[in-house]
This record gives structure tokens, sequence and C-alpha cells, in this order.
């Protein structure tokens, strides 16, 4: 009998991550816009689960803070302003130099400092073209994104490492947030070369025990999608490119 509650139970796990990430999907991509109110009812139809999962994954969602909850009940697509966009960017600066300088002072793992390491001998062979295109922006994502994680591990510090996720979710605040819009402007490459030497510059400072330093360089790091959100501010055709532009409130929209 428990051997079958568990089963349910990884079940009913399973049909709230389908719905979350469902439902996630609608939200960043526009197709659930925001103000709009949340049916409970119309996405059960949709996502093709019960209310139960819908309703967890509802929660979860207001929890990421890509909803927010209604004084009498239910739930409605938030939107956020470019200053809430700017201080998720700043944010994760801040409890990413935490990382770093963490990980320096305490030491980190030479098994997480040698992953890093593969992280970075890749994004220099996505780098080594002269130009890149859109496979070449996909896989700097993809190895941008492993270094990002690897240096939240390196802290040792599992509240560090849930708020960061938890900062990370907002598709704009991401490590990775902002790395297309690069590829309309040609001097794309140019960035990412800086990005990835900031890179190198914070493995050494965690390696050679240089907190203050791994913790400054990461929120110079943090600089560069900043710059990117000025950019993409100022064309509404670059601006499509970052996941979750519809949720981003403009100064004029006010």
């Amino acid at each position: 009998m428990a051997a079958i509650a568990d089963l349910a139970d990884a079940a009913g796990v399973s049909q709230t991550v389908k719905a979350q990430l469902r439902l996630r999907e609608l939200i960043v991509g526009g197709e659930l816009k925001p103000g709009l109110r949340i049916a409970e009812l119309a996405l059960v139809e949709r996502l093709g689960v019960s209310r139960t999962p819908v309703r967890a994954a509802l929660v979860r969602l207001r929890e990421e803070g890509l909803l927010e909850a209604l004084p009498g009940g239910g739930f409605v697509v938030k939107d956020f302003s470019e200053d809430d966009v700017h201080d998720a960017i700043e944010l994760r600066g801040t409890l990413e130099g935490l990382a770093a300088r963490l990980a320096a002072e305490r030491g980190a793992s030479p098994v997480l400092v040698a992953a890093a390491r593969e992280c970075l001998e890749a994004i220099d062979a996505v780098l080594a073209a002269p130009q890149l295109d859109e496979a070449a922006f996909g896989a700097y994502v993809q190895w941008n994104g492993r270094w990002h994680d690897l240096l939240a591990e390196m802290a040792g510090s599992e509240l560090i490492a849930r708020q960061l996720e938890r900062v990370k979710t907002l598709p704009f605040a991401s490590p990775n947030g902002f790395v297309r819009v690069g590829a309309e402007h040609p001097r794309s490459r140019d960035s990412l070369l800086v990005a990835q030497a900031q890179h190198r510059a914070v493995i050494d400072a965690i390696v050679h025990r240089e907190g203050a330093r791994a913790e400054a360089l990461m929120r110079e790091h943090a600089r560069i999608a900043q710059q990117h959100l000025r950019d993409a501010l100022c064309s509404h055709r670059t601006l499509q490119r970052i996941p979750g532009a519809s949720l981003i409130r403009r100064r004029a929209e006010r």
C-alpha cells in the first residue's frame, strides 16, 4: 500500500511540474498577458491536468514572482517596471558576488573548479569564431548557464543557492536573459569576450582565496546585463528577443 501511495505522490508532483513549466512558458512567451486574471478551469482544459496540480503550479509561480495573488482570491499575471528589471539583475549580481566571496573564503571544491574551467574552455571554443551565428549563441547560453550554476554550488550554501535560483526564475534576471540581445549588434562577440575574461578572473580569485576580489568581479559582471537591458529598451525589435519581454512595462506606459 505504501508503494502505491508513493507512486501516486510522484505522479502528483509530475503533473504539478508539468503544469508549472507549461504555465511559465505561456507567461514568458506572452500568450498570457500582464494583468490577465488566470481562469483556473480554463487552465485545467488547456494544460490537460486536474485542478490540484494547476492550483499548486499557480502558487509556485506566485512564489517565483510571475503571478500576483488577488485580494478576493485567484491570480493575475504580473508586470514589471524597467526599475524592477534593473533591480532584479542587481540582486542577482549581489547574490552571485556573495557566492563567489564565500567560495573563495571557504575553499571551493577542486571538482567544481575543474568543471567550471571545462565550461570556460567550451566557451572559448564558441568564441573562437570571428562571427557568431544562432548556433554559437545557443552553445554560449548553455555553457554560460552551467558556469553560473557551478558558481552557486561552490559557495557551499543551500540558502544562497535557493535564493539565487529564485531570482533567476525571472526570465530577464537570469545570467542568459540578455545574451541574445547582443546577436543584433555587430560587436556582440566583443561583449561576450569581456564576460568570458571576467569568468576566468572570478575562478582565479576563488582559487587564490581572494574573496573581496571575487565578489567585486561578479558584481561588475552583472553590469554587462544592465548595459544590454539599456540597449534593448532603446529598440522595440531588440527587446522582443528577450524572454519575458511582454512582462516589462515601459516608462511611457505608466
